[in-house]
């Protein structure tokens, strides 16, 4: 068996309303999937979290160091392609690109041996997980308190048990919808805050002290990811734990945050920070710093398969009878492709999805709708 040609698809789908984080506006939401042929007939799937046309340039590049070599030699191509880049690759696109390789081959190997990939890392802690809603950015021109108090009690009345919601839009503004979310969802339903690196120490630190008040179970990437003191002032100086890490890409800027005690909660992304085979080394540099371990997912229903593949395969962090598990991260915003594009919908069913457990990602490709949503 060997891999004979490998395909970025990049996906594109013009939003009909345009939403906001603290720095960005989306207008359309894009993303790059990585198909992976074998010779035998054998076809893996892969994402790419982060920018979807260079992601695709990147794999066309490194394209040339997998193509006529055995999928099953997951580690060794793993290590020759992140040694070539090494020099310029050790963070960003180029381990996102990495990402979406190490994933499609993850894929196959389950294909070959006929068995799920959490099978073949190690075996399942659980096979069905508490999932959390993800939404509340701020729709270009609405009254974020407003938008974002209807869109979460939405996901409540769905059977969610936690949400998460977009700050960074100024200490007022933000302290306003927190206040206004917590009392459409009520006291029960765990709340996290997340300001996609919109303040800097100083606010975050006033917004986390007086954000406390309505039981925000983290509060995720106050600053840049970059600023690792700023990291260490804010969860010293305020009251919530501190969550961040899905643009800490392997393990080496891991195990710089963890070092020096950024974080409660570590978020790594699996399309992000260097695929499944990175991700299992993360389970163990967590542990070792006894940091909670909450994956970070976005992106459509392939990045959600290997998501739930890496959430099943994750210890209970200690062992105990009332071990809890992670909750996953289910994307709610607006994005017609993410389950379009496999044959049978990744869906919760009462906040809680279940684990494919068909052979390698355990998901099949829509042709069909892929080739709908495929930019040209």
């Amino acid at each position: 068996m060997r891999i004979q040609k490998i395909i970025p698809h990049i996906l594109h789908h013009n939003l009909e309303q345009p939403f906001e984080s603290s720095f960005s506006t989306f207008r359309a939401r894009t993303h790059c999937l990585v198909e992976m042929v074998c010779d035998n007939g054998l076809i893996g799937w892969g994402e790419c979290l982060g920018p979807a046309t260079i992601n695709a340039a990147i794999i066309d590049a490194m394209s040339s160091m997998v193509i006529g070599r055995n999928p099953l030699d997951i580690e060794p191509i793993w290590l020759d392609i992140y040694n070539q880049y090494r020099d310029q690759g050790q963070r960003g696109v180029i381990q996102t690109a990495l990402s979406g390789i190490d994933i499609a081959l993850w894929d196959i190997a389950g294909q070959h041996f006929q068995a799920p990939i959490y099978q073949l890392m190690g075996g399942a802690f659980r096979t069905s997980i508490p999932a959390y809603a993800t939404g509340g950015f701020r729709p270009t021109g609405q009254d974020h308190a407003e938008s974002c108090a209807k869109e979460m009690a939405g996901y409540v009345a769905e059977g969610f048990g936690a949400v998460k919601i977009k700050i960074g839009y100024g200490l007022a503004s933000d302290l306003a919808t927190i206040k206004a979310v917590r009392e459409a969802i009520g006291p029960d339903i765990e709340l996290m805050i997340d300001a996609n690196h919109g303040y800097d120490a100083i606010d975050a630190i006033a917004l986390g002290r007086e954000a406390a008040q309505y039981n925000i179970a983290w509060f995720e990437e106050p600053v840049v990811p970059e600023a690792l003191a700023a990291y260490r002032d804010v969860r010293a100086a305020q009251p919530i734990p501190v969550a961040a890490g899905e643009t800490w890409h392997g393990r080496w800027a891991m195990d710089q945050a963890l070092n020096q005690r950024c974080v409660d909660i570590l978020q790594p992304d699996i399309c992000g920070l260097g695929g499944l085979s990175e991700g299992r080394k993360i389970i163990t540099l967590a542990d070792t710093y006894q940091v909670r371990l909450v994956p970070h997912v976005w992106g459509t229903a392939v990045a959600l398969a290997a998501g739930l593949h890496f959430h099943a395969i994750l210890p209970p962090s200690p062992p105990s009878h009332e071990s809890r598990s992670p909750l996953l991260e289910f994307d709610r915003t607006h994005n017609p492709f993410r389950q379009a594009i496999v044959e049978t919908p990744i869906e919760h069913h009462q906040g809680r999805v279940k684990v494919p457990d068909g052979p390698g990602l355990g998901i099949e490709i829509n042709r069909e709708a892929l080739q709908q949503f495929k930019m040209t």
